[in-house]
């Protein structure tokens, strides 16, 4: 019969082939792999107007605009894409008024300082009383995709905003009535956030392994608390400095800083013996790094641009991402707190895990850098 301490072993050995296992998975996904876009709809006395704001990765899910495959697309490749970029707008954005199907009388594409796609219609829209504008753009786009489209008068006061989905790609409005609600199974915005922060802290895998390297060393539940509460304010701090363009720094720079940081605390849990002190510091000012890559989420939305409209996208998203990240922690402290009390934890899982954490950061930082 195994003694204790053989059974303790085998259940330690199970439990860090999970974690390999998942670990080897990350080597395969993407971090932040969620697809965002914008649209204004403007409604005037004469006209319709819908301004769609697209990052050049998901237009590129629809058109091969990198002509030469340097990774980057040059005004002359967008260029030449424009035309039919006009002519698929026409079919991928529909409008009804009143129940009537409506042409576009201008449809146009361009490319902004912030090398994202800019698409614009036109439509004629006398006697408008009601109004649904269909975006078979987002269904056309990966599963996931989510575009934040906003209804304003001409005077620019908001009518209604929703955030859509591939199953929920209309919206339905009525100048009249500037609280009526969407089309049936439309999200409305605010929740509509809070589900994208949780999905976006689910499928972000290098900020859950660099939260994972924290809790992996966390003594008791105060340290654990003191890990994640630090962690909170710091990418909160940074999440909405970015947000509202107080200041800004390019993806370039982030997700390689990122990466450095899931390095740096794999390296520091394997040579400080996996007791290290003063990890709420660290923590901080690592998090103030992550709330930058949280921030480029919103910002590929063009969030921070849209006047008066920040604080609930920013307030939605980052609760969201709080949510996930306490469902995280709710599911590995009680398992690493239970596998702590065995001293072979200390002496062998946690510098095994810790290894993996360093040679997935170390992976992640070298594809950033030269990927």
């Amino acid at each position: 019969m195994p003694t204790h301490r053989q059974r303790s072993v085998s259940v330690g050995v199970r439990c860090l082939a999970i974690l390999l296992v998942a670990a080897c998975l990350l080597f395969r996904a993407s971090a932040h792999d969620v697809g965002l876009s914008t649209a204004e709809v403007r409604c005037g006395p004469e006209h319709v107007g819908i301004e769609i704001v697209l990052a050049v990765k998901d237009v590129e899910a629809l058109f091969d605009l990198d002509a030469n495959r340097d990774g980057q697309v040059a005004p002359a490749e967008f260029s030449a894409n424009q035309e039919t970029l006009g002519r698929y707008l026409v079919q991928a954005c529909r409008l009804r008024i009143n129940g009537e199907s409506v042409q576009p009388a201008v449809a146009r594409s361009s490319l902004d300082r912030a090398n994202n796609v800019n698409l614009s219609l036109s439509f004629p829209s006398r006697g408008l009383k009601e109004a649904i504008v269909r975006f078979d753009l987002v269904t056309d786009l990966p599963e996931g995709h989510r575009m934040l489209v906003s209804v304003m008068d001409a005077a620019g006061t908001r009518i209604t905003e929703r955030l859509l989905t591939r199953n929920s790609p209309e919206i339905t409005f009525s100048p009249d009535k500037p609280t009526g609600a969407g089309a049936a199974g439309e999200l409305p915005s605010f929740f509509g956030f809070i589900k994208l922060g949780v999905e976006h802290i689910g499928t972000g895998y290098d900020h859950l392994l660099f939260l994972f390297a924290l809790l992996l060393v966390a003594r008791n539940f105060r340290s654990s608390i003191v890990v994640i509460t630090c962690f909170t304010a710091a990418h909160s701090v940074t999440l909405a400095a970015a947000t509202f363009n107080l200041v800004n720094l390019p993806s370039r720079i982030t997700e390689p800083l990122i990466a450095a940081t899931i390095v740096y605390v794999g390296l520091e849990n394997i040579l400080r013996k996996g007791d290290p002190h003063g990890r709420w510091i660290l923590t901080f000012c690592f998090g103030l790094v992550h709330g930058f890559g949280f921030a480029s989420v919103l910002r590929e939305m063009g969030v921070g641009g849209r006047a008066g409209g920040v604080t609930m996208p920013l307030l939605g998203f980052n609760v969201g991402v709080e949510l996930g990240q306490l469902a995280v922690a709710a599911v590995l402290l009680p398992l690493i707190w239970k596998l702590r009390a065995n001293p072979w934890f200390l002496s062998r899982v946690v510098p095994a895990c810790s290894g993996f954490v360093v040679l997935l950061g170390s992976y992640w930082l070298i594809q950033r850098l030269w990927g």
